[in-house]
Parts: structure tokens; sequence; C-alpha cells
């Protein structure tokens, strides 16, 4: 069950720079997360990841948000879309925020494969390589950084679990020693950074507005 009273709080607003944040939002759960597959690129969001998307919303309404940018594959651009009715926002759409291209994999169950696909550096059949991700990581971050700048406040980015780990790990996120980076970030959990260099994370995988016991240490049961 959703935390309703959780969801109802008001987003913390953090400090030094209220109104400058980066709000890095990885989608609502799917059918597909919960069975442990590889997603294609047109996976609905569950029932479960339609409530999990309108309690976020919720939690952001009145927040101050500016802008919304997001993934155009249907899991993530739900989950964009359930925030911008409650916030009264557009949404602005690319595929450079798509999740890694996993090719002919894409349908297979986790299980059935004799290899971590999501930690994979070579490119699957008609995928791509970790190298190829993270350079299309890179272009998406330079294409976020204009956003936030183009709305003069705080951004949603509504993405995908491997797109925010590539910014988090070795990316241009600076991560805190007292924060911890997890294997799986949950879905629509909260990733918030400084939107000016060097864009100091302040919490990761917050998921408050789903479940106020849980806090930022979730893990989700797949990628993707």
């Amino acid at each position: 069950m959703l935390a309703t009273r959780a969801a109802n709080r008001p987003w913390p607003q953090p400090n030094p720079e209220p109104t400058m944040s980066l709000l890095l939002i990885r989608h609502g759960e799917t059918p597909l997360n919960v069975a442990r597959v590889l997603q294609p690129a047109d996976t609905p969001l569950s029932a479960h990841g339609r409530a999990q998307a309108a309690a976020l919303a919720q939690r952001l309404r009145g927040s101050g948000l500016a802008a919304i940018v997001s993934s155009d594959l249907p899991r993530a651009l739900e989950t964009a879309q359930a925030i911008a009715a409650a916030c009264g926002l557009p949404v602005v759409t690319t595929p450079l925020l798509h999740e890694r291209n996993f090719g002919d994999l894409r349908g297979l169950p986790y299980d059935s494969l004799d290899h971590d696909p999501l930690t994979a550096t070579s490119a699957p059949p008609g995928g791509e390589s970790s190298a190829e991700f993270r350079q299309r990581c890179t272009a998406a971050w330079a294409l976020v950084l204009q956003q936030r700048a183009a709305a003069g406040g705080t951004l949603a980015v509504v993405t995908h679990g491997l797109v925010i780990r590539e910014w988090l790990v070795g990316g241009p996120l600076q991560v805190d020693g007292g924060l911890v980076v997890p294997a799986r970030l949950g879905n629509t959990s909260v990733t918030e950074a400084s939107a000016q260099p060097p864009h100091t994370v302040r919490r990761v995988n917050c998921l408050l507005h789903v479940d106020a016991g849980v806090g930022e240490d979730a893990a989700s049961l797949s990628g993707g």
C-alpha cells in the first residue's frame, strides 16, 4: 500500500539553492520489472507503477518545479505525464534519455541469461555497448543542463535506472562520502543534485513518497 501520509508531505526544500536543483527520477514499476525481464521499448507502467507515479506527482505538487524533460519510452513518459498534470507543466521528450538498448536480449528473462546484461561492456546483437551508452548519456546530460538553464529553476528529469547510475558512478555528479549509490534504483526514486557545478548530490534513491519506511535505501527488482 502506498504511504499516503508520506506522499502528502511537501518535497523537502534543499539548501542553499532551493530553486536550482535537478531531480533525477526513475520511471514507475512495470510488469516486466516485477517479472525480471529485459524490457522492450514499448513496456507500459503496471497499475502499481501508475500509483507510484501519482504519489510522486502529489509529492512534487507545489514544490516549485519549473520544467520536466523525459525519455519518450512509455514507462518514463507515463511517469512524467503524471508529474506534469499535478504541476501544470508540459513535458519535453528526448530519445537521449532512453534506457540502454539491449537489442535482441529485450524480452528475455534475466534468469535465462548466462551473464548480467546490466554490467556487460560489449554490445548485444542489435544493442549498445557500454561505451556507446556512456557516450549517449554524456549527450543527454548536456541536454539536461540546457533544459535546466532555460527553465530557470528546478528541473525534473524522468528517465531509466542505468542512465541515472551512469551519471552517478564516474559521471558528472559529485556523490558525497555519506551517500550510498545502490546497485538498483527504485521505481519512481528521486535522486537530487545541485543544478550548478560540481552538481553535488543531496539525496539518492529517495522513495519517501511511496513508503515512509523505505527512505533512500530500497533497490528495485530489476533494471530498466
